[in-house]
């Protein structure tokens, strides 16, 4: 079993077990509402939106977390706006912003000697260089997470069913699509300077999406994407061990692979199908079929 527990008596390897842990935790919580509300577009332009802030942080010497949340916020509040504008549908808003500050991200880090290791460790991070300083921002953004998807769990459940039914219950739809925007915001800033932006991306819809077939309740499909992470994380990182591959890819690559891997089950027991099940449905826009996870059951 020596190559099983071998590679994790190492003290960095620990260390980047326990951040990928923690991240996954984080992004489970944030993740699930992404996938159940269809918002993956949204989650992959927040995440590489984040680029103009930390660069103009790495170029001025600043910490890269503020740069970071900086860029974040004017990402969320132009969705928001954009999401406002007559005969502009959302993801072609969306898809405005994202290349826009893509664009301008790169313009900026193109500026800086270090254009490609910049650029290639916002991207793909360094898991293997956490830090305790980084486990202990992450461990703080969990709580807050944690905080958020508690209090938030009803308006975000009701939004993910039906706007108007939120509107109906006076749990003010617009207020909660800002504070779940918030939580995603949240898990992606805290994670990317640790794992990189391909890596906080791949947490956050593979797992959910992976548990999504087996779940019953909302809980529980955070739940199950939070193993599903950890276990990405853990098998992702013995990979890289010992086959000399880069980490944070690896443990994307085997979270994705976990989802494929999901869905062939999910299809051969039938788990596709749960017309009998009791409780309303939400449109799960990952696939055709619907999910139930009725207000009761959560």
């Amino acid at each position: 079993m020596e190559w099983l527990t071998g590679p994790f008596e190492v003290t960095f390897v620990q260390r980047a077990l326990i951040g990928g842990l923690l991240v996954s935790a984080i992004t489970a919580l944030a993740g699930t509402w992404v996938v159940l509300r269809g918002m993956a577009f949204l989650g992959d332009a927040m995440s590489h939106g984040l680029l103009p802030g930390v660069a103009i942080a790495s170029l001025l010497g600043g910490s890269l977390l503020i740069g970071a949340a900086a860029s974040a916020v004017v990402m969320a509040a132009g969705v928001t706006v954009l999401g406002r504008t007559p005969r502009l549908s959302q993801d072609t808003g969306i898809g405005l912003l994202f290349v826009g500050m893509l664009s301008l991200g790169v313009i900026i880090v193109s500026r800086s000697q270090s254009f490609a290791v910049d650029l290639t460790g916002f991207l793909f991070g360094d898991v293997l260089a956490v830090g305790a300083d980084d486990l202990a921002t992450l461990a703080v953004a969990l709580v807050l997470a944690v905080a958020v998807a508690a209090l938030g769990h009803r308006a975000f459940l009701a939004l993910a069913f039906d706007e108007r039914k939120a509107h109906t219950l006076g749990l003010r739809p617009r207020v909660a699509h800002a504070v779940l925007l918030g939580l995603l915001t949240l898990a992606i800033v805290a994670s990317f300077h640790v794992v990189g932006t391909l890596l906080v991306l791949g947490l956050l819809i593979a797992p959910p999406a992976s548990a999504l077939p087996w779940a019953r309740s909302v809980p529980g499909v955070m739940a199950g994407a939070a193993v599903l992470g950890a276990s990405a994380t853990f098998f992702g990182l013995l990979i890289s061990w010992h086959l000399g591959t880069a980490a944070g890819a690896s443990i994307a690559a085997f979270a994705v692979a976990q989802f494929f891997v999901s869905r062939l089950a999910a299809g051969l027991f039938g788990r596709t199908r749960t017309a009998d099940e009791p409780g309303p449905s939400a449109p799960d826009r990952t696939t055709s079929t619907p999910v139930r996870i009725g207000m009761g059951n959560s």
